[in-house]
């Protein structure tokens, strides 16, 4: 695992973060085109980005933060882990799941947090091999139209 950021935001490898682009349009293709931009306002906003490597390659990425909220308190969010196709199963996602958890401990975490589509059932399934549940509906009202 290669952090790309530090805790603070600031992109510490910036070459990694170059590499992490195609990876991370698996999960998300509707970045912009200026993926690093994007990526830096991100981390502006208190996000962070560890990629899984291998063989000089990223394999799998997490994009999360840590912050507060009036129902959890402290949390860990997950804004975004995906491992390639090609990796899946190989216990990639399952050590960027562990790294988070142990960040969120560290940052003494009430709850490491995270959003799935619907229709992702496959990463449903790794979420509660992962000891992750269900609490609650995600509601969503487009506001650009």
């Amino acid at each position: 695992m290669i952090a790309v950021t530090a805790r603070d935001g600031t992109v510490i490898e910036p070459g990694w973060l170059g590499k992490a682009e195609s990876v991370h349009r698996e999960l998300r293709p509707q970045i912009p085109a200026d993926y690093v931009a994007k990526m830096q306002a991100m981390f502006a906003g208190g996000g962070r980005m560890v990629v899984a490597v291998s063989a000089d390659k990223v394999v799998g990425l997490a994009v999360y933060r840590v912050y507060e909220d009036t129902f959890n308190g402290r949390k860990l969010y997950c804004d975004d882990l995906v491992t390639t196709e090609a990796q899946r199963s190989t216990g990639v996602g399952h050590a960027l799941m562990q790294l988070m958890e142990e960040e969120a401990r560290a940052a003494q975490c009430n709850a490491f947090a995270l959003d799935s589509g619907v229709q992702r059932k496959d990463a449903h399934k790794f979420y509660f091999r992962e000891g992750m549940h269900v609490v609650s509906f995600n509601f969503k009202k487009d506001m650009k139209r």
